[in-house]
Formats: C-alpha cells, structure tokens, sequence
C-alpha cells in the first residue's frame, strides 16, 4: 500500500463520521441465535432507503475505490484486484460499463453476491448496495448463480485466482464459486447481511442450492459452514469498514457483521468465552523485497484457543490481515524504505502485544524486458487481425504490451494474444509489439508480422470447436478462445464429433462473446446425438431473439441463415429450445455486417464530418460538419473493438466531445451509421 496522502487521510476522517450512532443497535444486548437475528433484521430494514439499480454506480466511487492496495483511485473489484502485486487490468468508476464483454478487462459491472434470479429481481434486494459490488464483467458472467465454495480442479480460473468448478465443500457437489483469500470474509459477511436483512421473505425466494427456506438459520447448511469459516479466516478489513460507513451514508442502513463480527459466531455458531490475549509475535523480518512489495515473516503466536489472524501495520498504519505467520505487502512505492510490524488476534477480538519492528527497502529497477518473440498471425477478418506472442521476460515481471500497427500506436494488453479491429478491408498492414514493465522501461520491438484484411462480405467468424477443452462427458460450463473470439457454452460436454471434435449443449447454450465487425449471414452444422427428438435452436443476438432457428435432428443438417445484419460488436447465442436433447455443434460461421462503408475515407466522405486535430489533444474531440445537431448518438471504441465511451445527443451543446481519461491509441468515431478513426497520442 502506498503511503496514506493527507488527503485520503481526510477522506477516511469524514468516512469515521458517518461511523453507527451509539444507539443503533439498541435492543440487542444479551439476545442469541434466531432472536439476535431477528433484532438486527429489524433495525437495518428500518432505515433502509431504496436508491434503485441505476444508482448503484452513482454509488461505488465512495463505496468500492481502491485506497488500500495499489491506493490509485481505481474501482476495488473483488474479481480482478491482485492483493500481491499489479491488478491484471484496473477500471475507472464511471468507465468501461457493461456493455459487451468477451475477456476479462473489456468491463464492468453489478455483482449481486446473491444472485437476481434467487428472488425475482424484485426491489429492494435487486438495488441493496450492501450485496451487490462492481467486478468485472467476464468474471461476473463465469461467476453465474452459482452458491459459493471450495473448488480444487476449476472449469474457469480467473486472472486474480477466483475460480468456477465442481465442489469440494462437504455437504454439496454441485458447480460452485470460489473467490480469492483476500475477500472471502466480505462475501461472507455480505451474504450474513443478506440472509438477515431480508429474513421474512426467504421462504420466498429461491435456494439456488444456497439459501435457507426459513427466517433461521438462512442458509443452506453447508453453505452455512463455508461462509462461517471464510469470515473467521478473513477478518474484517479497513476497506470493509470504509464500504459500510459509505453504504450508510448512501442508502441509510448498515451491515452489523462489519461492524460487530463476533455477530456471526454469537448467532450461528457456538459461544465460547475467551478474554485471554494471544502472545506476542517476535522475529519479525523483510525476507526480500521487489519495486512494489515486501515479503515479511514471524514467529508464530500462542493462544489459549487459538490465534485466528494476525494484523500488519506498514509505517505505523494498518495494512492488512494475514491468516499465518507471513505476508506479501502489496502496493509500495519503489526506492523507498518502510517499517513494518505485526499484532497477533484471536476469534474473540483480543489482541497481543506488538511485535517487534522491521525495516525493508524496496527495490529500483532500471532494466527493460528483453523482447517479445514469435508474434504469428491468427485469423484475419475484414476489419481484424488475430496476433499472439511468446512472452517477453523482465527481472521483475512484464506488465503490459503495446501494439503497433503500421508503426502507431493501437493499444495495449496484459495478455500474449490480441484481437485489432478498426482496421480497412483489403488493405496489408504490418504489426509488432513492444513489452513494458511497472516502472516504464520499454523493451525493443517484437519480429513484424503483415497481414492483408480480407474483402467484404468474408467470414468475419469460423469456429471448428478443434480448441474447445479436453474431451469430457461431464455436462458443464466450458470455455475457450479460437481466432480472437472468446466462446462459453453452458450444460454442455466436449467429448462428442460431427466434423471433428463439436460441443454438444443440452439444456444451456453456445456464445460467441463480443465478436467484432457485426454478423450478415450465419451457418452452422448440427446433429442430434443419443435418443430425443428434432428441434432448433434459436438465435439470439446482443441479448434479442431474432427470430429465427437453427434446425437439427439425428441426420448432420448444415443450415445457413440469411440477413441477420447486426452491426458492431456482437454476441451470438445459439439457445437450445429443448431441455433433453443433446446436440452436437460444428463448422459455425458468419459472414461480417456490411454497412456500405468499404474504407474509413468512403465513411468520412459519406458523412461529410471531420476531426481535428488528429492526433487529438487535451481530451477533446472536435467535429466539423454539416447538421451535427441531429446526430442521436456517437460511440467511441478502440483497437480491439471494444466500446469505450458512448454520448447521447453528442454536439447539442458545441461540437466538441470530452473523452473520458483514454490512454493512448487508435480509436473509431462511430456516429449514427459512419466511422472515423482518430488517434490519442
């Protein structure tokens, strides 16, 4: 964590003062179990207020910004945020919403840790700020509805670690989730928020193999014991306590197990008194350091019952908990020398002596990441092209690549693999990347690859499922990314053939997620395998049935579908209209949407609209042309295709659009149906 600021200091003063009355939890002294439960039900609905789901984003830049890991104003997504190092990607609040999503990182949205579906996306639940934090989309989307648990082989491993899988936790083997270390206590204890606050309706709403149908005890009782061991190994953090202070200002009723954890154990568990302090920790020690953490250990403390965490404080401030008897301190600056010691703390909330005191200096670091190497072409689209790369290597760690594209700059990624979109049809371009690390040093430029996009009315999709996951029987959640596109198919197994390997949904679906250069006809083969009858899947675009079907039967039938014309980035579903029928999909392609606009010079023409400058500069992008006052809507997406800023009625006022924080790169302008590229330099 980076050294607190005066004025996140005085940010965290004015969150204190939004701390509970000291009569807020009146009325329950000496109340256990169902009653204690009840109690609290009773006060935190009474001064609830309703502030609707879309003020839930008005909501997040108090309640979920990052002031204690990297400390950089970012939104603290429990999905993406790596407590032990840089973030594979960060969002800015009010940036990047969903939206359309094929990857993690292209946006976020609302996680609601007890899912919608559970009790009808009826309010208040569906706008409860206390259950529903921002994570990324993709994450959000593999997370699905499923109960939280222990996962040991993941179907789906995110790139901070949380994982989608088969069960481990006793009492339950169905598909669970399972977060990281660092929040499992908060969804622990957003899920004791849940159960409590709405009690009275539970025997309304679904389980989803999660929920209890009654007031007491709530939960299913596997999940119970999950959850009860996650908040104990997990203690309360500042950002916790930060959340329900600002929760409470914003919606007017707080979550008691922030504020009096020892509330979980006092109604589900079993009472123990203990009023004996652990020892203290000795042998505190910086075991080595890089340019933004430090590893520390100790010797572990003693208790009459047992020591439940340990609290790490870096320059006298608090940090973080840790489970054992180490920890990685994340979110240093480089160069600087910084002291650190620890306090021992057991379940009943009493605290040892503090240890001794440790100092550590993080590292400099002056060299560049050698270069990336083996960068090869994938599939080659109308407007796209498909590039991965052998990771470059660095002395401490590579953190992005920028991509170039005829020598500028498109953008950057924290993957070895990238879709560019925007491009011309029928034109050759030529591309390499450059690595850089955390401190900014550059690598020398990767080999060049050239590509020449193909005409329109290509096939701007062609999967042949040879790259799905190794062949199981097991009906599941799969995913894969073939040619740029990522795929997820649900209830489904990978095991079966029809030209080769095929994915064989039974009551689920497929996806094609964010598919750029939008789709005009699309053809799909299909056969029925095992017993059942014939029928179709239908076809859903961007979330909307369009209406029509793809066939199939036990006979291997290839249909092709005409004039879906859906232009953009889009997602394509292929929904199984039977719950039983298992059928085989192979040899899926579309051809890219045509709009007319061949090249972006025919668009600017046509359009009769200009940018400039170009490069743009200080976040404006001015337009000249003719009626800019009628134009709806403007869309902004970048190199990959992704849209990145949307602006109704955009020259209502002026002709000028304010970009939101962009880095650097090559963007579309899209407005009503016509496209210009502009560059941030």
């Amino acid at each position: 964590m980076k050294k607190l600021t005066t004025l996140l200091l005085g940010f965290l003063f004015s969150m204190t003062l939004a701390q509970a009355p000291a009569t807020y939890y009146n009325g329950t002294s000496g109340l256990t179990g169902a009653a204690l439960k009840t109690k609290l039900s009773q006060i935190i609905t009474a001064g609830a207020q309703d502030k609707g789901y879309d003020g839930l984003f008005s909501a997040y830049p108090s309640t979920d910004t990052d002031s204690f890991y990297e400390n950089d104003g970012s939104v603290l997504d429990m999905y993406s945020e790596n407590p032990n190092g840089a973030d594979p990607y960060t969002y800015r609040h009010g940036q990047k919403k969903c939206g359309n999503y094929s990857i993690e990182g292209d946006c976020y949205n609302r996680e609601h840790v007890i899912p919608q579906s559970f009790f009808g996306k009826k309010a208040p639940m569906v706008s409860d700020v206390h259950h529903i934090r921002p994570t990324d989309g993709k994450v959000n989307g593999m997370r699905s509805n499923y109960p939280f648990g222990k996962v040991n082989n993941p179907s789906y491993l995110s790139k901070n670690g949380s994982k989608t899988g088969p069960s481990v936790s006793t009492g339950y083997t169905g598909t669970v989730f399972e977060p990281i270390d660092e929040f499992k206590g908060d969804i622990a204890r957003m899920v004791f928020y849940f159960v409590t606050r709405y009690e009275t309706r539970l025997s309304t709403f679904s389980s989803g193999g999660m929920l209890g149908g009654s007031a007491y005890p709530g939960l299913q009782e596997w999940e119970k014991d999950v959850l009860m061991t996650w908040a104990a190994q997990d203690p309360v953090s500042p950002a916790e306590v930060i959340r329900n202070n600002a929760s409470y200002i914003f919606q007017g009723n707080r979550n008691p197990f922030i504020d009096h954890p020892e509330w979980i154990q006092t109604i589900w568990g079993t009472q123990i008194i203990d009023t004996e302090a652990p020892s203290t920790p000795t042998n505190v020690a910086v075991a080595s350091t890089s340019t933004t953490f430090a590893n520390l250990t100790w010797t572990a403390s003693t208790d009459n019952i047992a020591v439940a965490y340990y609290k790490v404080y870096v320059d006298g401030i608090f940090h973080m908990n840790a489970s054992n008897n180490s920890a990685t301190v994340s979110g240093l600056n480089q160069g600087t020398t910084y002291t650190f010691y620890v306090i021992a703390s057991d379940a009943a909330g009493n605290v040892s002596p503090q240890s001794n005191t440790a100092t550590g200096t993080t590292l400099i670091d002056n060299e560049a990441p050698t270069a990336a190497t083996n960068l090869i072409l994938g599939s080659v689209g109308t407007n796209s092209v498909a590039i991965s790369w052998t990771a470059a290597t660095d002395n401490i760690g590579v953190a992005s690549y920028d991509i170039y594209v005829n020598g500028q700059l498109m953008g950057s990624t924290t993957d070895t693999s990238s879709n560019i979109a925007n491009l011309n049809p029928s034109i050759v371009y030529t591309l390499y990347v450059v690595a850089k690390d955390a401190a900014g040093n550059v690598s020398q430029p990767s080999n060049s690859v050239t590509a020449t996009t193909q005409a329109i009315g290509l096939n701007c999709g062609d999967e042949n499922f040879e790259t799905i996951p190794v062949a199981a029987s097991t009906y599941s959640t799969y995913n894969w990314t073939s040619n740029g596109i990522s795929w997820t198919s649900e209830d489904s197994r990978t095991d079966e053939t029809i030209n080769g390997r095929a994915i064989t949904v039974r009551d689920g679906f497929l996806t094609a997620l964010s598919a750029p250069n939008g789709i005009g006809d699309l053809t799909v083969t299909t056969q029925r395998k095992f017993s059942g009858g014939s029928g179709t899947f239908k076809i859903v675009i961007n979330d909307v049935d369009t209406g029509k079907t793809i066939p199939y039967s036990n006979v291997i039938t290839t249909t092709t579908v005409t004039g879906l014309n859906v232009s953009g980035n889009v997602e394509i579903s292929l929904v199984n209209s039977s719950t039983s029928n298992r059928v085989a999909i192979d040899d899926m392609k579309w051809t890219c949407y045509d709009d007319g606009l061949a090249t972006e010079e025919n668009a600017a023409t046509k359009s009769n609209l200009t940018i400039y400058p170009n490069p743009v500069k200080n976040g404006e992008l001015n337009i000249s042309g003719k009626d800019l006052g009628n134009i709806e809507i403007a869309q902004i997406f970048d190199y990959s295709g992704k849209l990145v800023q949307t602006i109704s009625q955009p020259f209502k006022n002026s002709n000028k659009i304010m970009l939101k924080n962009l880095p650097k790169g090559v963007y579309i302008l899209r407005v009503d149906r016509n496209s210009l590229k502009f560059i941030i330099q």
